[in-house]
């Protein structure tokens, strides 16, 4: 059920493994679209043990416009449809692609419930920009120079009022990592090791 997937939970998940990991050092905390919101509500809980926080095309709050009626439908659809059918909506024609692969399993794995509340937390996440940038917690703000989910302009804003580091990757929509994954880690890298101290 959606009331089983709160952003809540799903923050303090990231924060315990968060501490298990800050045994070695320090966290660098990254999250991809909408693990981007997780994230900063993990940030948000505290901000230890967190030694900075990457928004990977992941926008201030919830969807862009044009984003909006495809997750109202998609969650309207699960239980009208099923997770087969709501995919062959979306994908009619079959991607056999080790990318189009993987998405495909991911989605039959992940539960309905799951599916759901991560649409209700897409459509209804308030912009918590100001509360972020009150933890003082360095942050990078990555994109590619579209994205079909949250526009680069309101990316663009949220770096400037976080005071974050911007990175825009060239050629790369909403998956940079995939699109463009050797830009993209040159990015995260240069970012992490200007917060590195050198030995």
């Amino acid at each position: 059920h959606p009331r089983h997937y709160p952003l809540g939970t799903l923050a303090e998940d990231v924060r315990a493994q968060a501490r298990t990991l800050a045994d070695d050092g320090p966290v660098h905390l990254l999250g991809h679209s909408m693990g981007g919101l997780i994230a900063r509500a993990a940030v948000l809980r505290g901000p230890d043990p967190f030694a900075s926080l990457t928004l990977l095309s992941s926008g201030p709050g919830r969807l862009g416009p044009s984003s909006r009626w495809k997750v109202r439908v998609l969650r309207a659809g699960i239980p009208a449809l099923g997770q087969r059918g709501m995919w062959r909506l979306w994908h009619p024609r079959p991607e056999h692609s080790e990318v189009g692969t993987f998405m495909f399993r991911r989605w039959m794995l992940s539960s309905p419930g799951q599916l759901r509340a991560t649409g209700r937390l897409l459509l209804r996440e308030p912009d918590r920009v100001e509360q972020l940038a009150a933890t003082g917690l360095p942050v990078h703000v990555v994109s590619g120079e579209r994205d079909g989910a949250w526009p680069v302009a309101w990316m663009d804003e949220m770096a400037a009022r976080l005071r974050a580091h911007r990175s825009v990757i060239p050629g790369a929509e909403h998956s940079p990592n995939v699109e463009r994954p050797r830009a993209t880690a040159e990015a995260l890298v240069d970012f992490w090791a200007r917060l590195t101290p050198r030995r």
